[in-house]
């Protein structure tokens, strides 16, 4: 019997089985590969864990603790009318904008024109942001006050810069427990205050604290 031709109807059969048969091989390879692609990446996912670590910019709101060298930063407390009052760190130069910055800005009911933004800050400052009309209300009390000299230095309700202590100049707006520290230094180095004027000539202090204080406080 002859053996059936290379274009016999089973031949071709045959053929094409075989062409089938490698076409799902090949199939099958790649979805297998594209299967342990996915299956590597899911294990390297759950088992790495990349961390970004990035320096706060000071015109960012940025959460306290950013990553600052020790050395090259200064610390300051923010407190009074801002978003998020606490302690943050600054690059030494950084000014009062950049420290009411990282508190996330002016609460609604701050008093904006009683901060002086281009100031430069001090390592261990307090910054203290009062709510609007503070000022003048703890101004009308003082006026009001009524009697001689109080204890610890304070007449008619004004406080005596030459004999007060940390504890009573620490109630005046903006001055904190550094600021009154810093009063004191300076009234230790360079003796008694001549006028209210020379508070200028305490670090920290400028025109608008002056003015802010003015009526506050006396010699």
């Amino acid at each position: 019997m002859a053996a059936p031709s290379a274009s016999s109807p089973d031949a071709e059969r045959s053929a094409g089985a075989r062409r089938r048969l490698g076409v799902g091989a090949v199939i099958v390879l790649v979805l297998g590969a594209f299967a342990l692609t996915i299956l590597i990446g899911m294990f390297r996912g759950a088992t790495g864990v990349e961390t970004v670590a990035t320096e706060a910019s000071p015109s960012a709101s940025a959460s306290p603790g950013a990553a600052m060298p020790a050395a090259t930063g200064v610390y300051v407390h923010v407190a009074g009318a801002v978003r998020h009052a606490g302690l943050y760190r600054l690059e030494v130069g950084g000014r009062v904008a950049d420290a009411l910055a990282l508190a996330g800005g002016f609460a609604d009911d701050a008093d904006r024109d009683a901060v002086n933004l281009a100031r430069p800050v001090a390592d261990g400052e307090q910054i203290v942001v009062p709510v609007a009309g503070a000022a003048a209300d703890a101004s009308a009390v003082a006026a009001g006050g009524a009697g001689g000299a109080g204890a610890g230095g304070s007449t008619g309700g004004l406080i005596d810069l030459n004999t007060a202590t940390k504890e009573q100049l620490d109630t005046l707006p903006r001055v904190g427990p550094a600021m009154a520290d810093r009063i004191i230094a300076w009234r230790t180095e360079n003796g008694r205050f001549t006028s209210v004027d020379d508070l200028l000539s305490v670090p920290g202090i400028g025109d608008k604290m002056l003015a802010a204080l003015r009526d506050l406080v006396r010699v």
